[in-house]
C-alpha cells in the first residue's frame, strides 16, 4: 500500500506524481470499444484529418481515467473507501496518440467524517502532456481511511 492515509493529507500541498503514461492508439481504440463510443473523431482518421485538429484525438474520458490512475499510487492506494465525486472537468486542450501524460494534485480541503472515523479529502488534479500544457483538470473528492490506532 503507497496512499495516504487521511492524517497524511496537507491542505494546499501539491503533490507531483512521478508516474508517466504514453497514450498508444490502441489505448484510445480500446476505451472506445470497452464504452461504445464509435465518435469518428476518436476513430476514423480520413473523419478526423477534416477537422481542426487534422488528425484523431483521445477520448476525454480515457484522458480523465488515465488522470485518475496515475495519481492513486501517492493519494489513496489501499486507503480509499470511496472515490464520491469528480467535479469540474475540464478539457482545455485536446490528448493525441503518442502523447506522454502526467499529473500533479493538490489538497484544497479536508475534513472529518461526522463520526470522526475517516475523513473526506478534495483534490484539484491537473494532467499535462510531454511540453507541460494543461489537457485535463478536475477536482476529486475522496472518502479516506484514518490511520489505524495501535
Amino acid at each position: 500500500m503507497t496512499g495516504r492515509y487521511y492524517e497524511g493529507f496537507t491542505e494546499g500541498e501539491t503533490i507531483e506524481h512521478d508516474k508517466r503514461r504514453t497514450v498508444t492508439e490502441g489505448d484510445n481504440q480500446r476505451f472506445c470499444d470497452m464504452t461504445m463510443n464509435q465518435q469518428p473523431l476518436h476513430l476514423d482518421s480520413e473523419f478526423a484529418a477534416e477537422t481542426e485538429f487534422g488528425e484523431r484525438l483521445v477520448n476525454g474520458l480515457y484522458t480523465l481515467s488515465l488522470a485518475v490512475g496515475l495519481t492513486i499510487p501517492d493519494t489513496s492506494d489501499g486507503t480509499i473507501v470511496a472515490n464520491l465525486s469528480y467535479d469540474d472537468v475540464e478539457h482545455p486542450r485536446p490528448v493525441f496518440h503518442g502523447d506522454t501524460i502526467h499529473a500533479r494534485s493538490t489538497v484544497v480541503e479536508k475534513r472529518e467524517t461526522s463520526d470522526g472515523e475517516r475523513g473526506v479529502v478534495t483534490m484539484h488534479v491537473e494532467t499535462f502532456n510531454q511540453d507541460d500544457e494543461l489537457v485535463c483538470a478536475f477536482d476529486r473528492t475522496v472518502l479516506s481511511l484514518k490511520r489505524p490506532t495501535e
